[in-house]
């Protein structure tokens, strides 16, 4: 059986997401079938001819120079670098739409172009803080993971939009022992890892140097990896962060897993800054997205990088695949 296309929610449409999907679209042609969710309006002009579809199973047959679009109308026509408020709920509504095809079968996962928080929040009442969350909630699961994955690396925060200052606080044995099994199972399902190899960093410098920098390895992460290795997990660490992330290291486990947001974020991005994807691990649903934001600066000038978007579509793809046993 055909794998169903991937969904694309067409995020923030004053930001650059309209433009990479269609750049994506360029690139990738029907190599990868994938079709938007959106307003016509938000696509047109630029550049690509566009193909209104009403059943997600007719993108594949779309020509090559055409982007398949789902049509969701918006309050009007989008003005690049200023969110209207009167898009907000739309947007909210274009990412449960992608949810619901989905679950339903109608595509094989969703990769969400970005969005801006703060525009859904003022203008929607938005409650979440980001994509996360609202998808976690739309499954109904207490708990997702976000992975940030590029060819070099793979890369899990246990914290993740967390002052400094609080992460100390935040880390607690139950969320780091979800979070290193929410990975593992993802590593086995979706990316076709049996035995999936994880190297944990510590919280302090040079992870706590036995206590003297600091007491979290010893009295909390030691005892969990402990845990998880009498499970039969193999779990490395942990480990002194400096170390973790050259080539020679990296070499030696399949997914890296960091106590906080900078110390899993910095090292993707100066491996791969263009490149990344932003993936949710622990949803029923295959999740992905590219891991920068709207870009408002730059919206409406053609100089967005599809480079991401393009790298997530393809992950959404072959994940789907591997869940699939394809």
């Amino acid at each position: 059986m055909t794998q169903p296309p991937v969904a694309v929610s067409c995020g923030e449409p004053a930001g650059v997401g309209p433009e990479i999907i269609v750049k994506a679209r360029a690139a990738l042609g029907r190599a990868l079938p994938f079709f938007a969710i959106g307003d016509p309006r938000h696509f047109a002009p630029l550049g690509m001819a566009l193909a209104i579809i009403d059943d997600p199973q007719e993108a594949p047959e779309v020509a090559a120079g055409t982007l398949p679009l789902l049509r969701h109308d918006f309050a009007g026509p989008a003005r690049p670098g200023s969110p209207a408020a009167g898009h907000a709920q739309a947007v909210v509504d274009v990412i449960a739409r992608g949810v619901d095809l989905v679950n339903d079968g109608s595509a094989a996962a969703l990769c969400t172009a970005p969005i801006h928080k703060k525009a859904l929040k003022d203008g929607a009442g938005f409650a979440f803080p980001g994509h996360t969350e609202y998808l976690a909630a739309l499954a109904g699961v207490s708990r997702v993971v976000m992975m940030l994955a590029c060819d070099a690396l793979r890369v899990v925060p246990v914290t993740i939009h967390v002052p400094l200052a609080d992460v100390p606080g935040a880390l607690t044995p139950d969320l780091l022992a979800d979070t290193l099994r929410l990975t593992h199972a993802a590593m086995i399902r979706d990316f076709a890892t049996p035995a999936p190899r994880i190297a944990v960093a510590g919280l302090n410098p040079h992870a706590g140097e036995g206590g003297a920098m600091g007491n979290e390895e010893i009295a909390l992460i030691t005892p969990v990896l402990q845990g998880l290795r009498a499970e039969g997990m193999a779990i490395s660490g942990p480990h002194s962060a400096d170390t973790m992330f050259h080539a020679s290291a990296r070499a030696g486990y399949d997914v890296a897993v960091a106590m906080y947001h900078d110390q899993a974020l910095i090292p993707i991005k100066t491996l791969d800054f263009a490149g990344g994807v932003n993936v949710t691990l622990g949803l029923p649903f295959i999740r992905t997205s590219p891991d920068h934001g709207t870009a408002l600066d730059i919206a409406g000038q053609g100089r967005a990088d599809p480079t991401s978007m393009i790298a997530a579509l393809s992950m959404a793809r072959d994940m789907a695949a591997t869940r699939a046993g394809r």
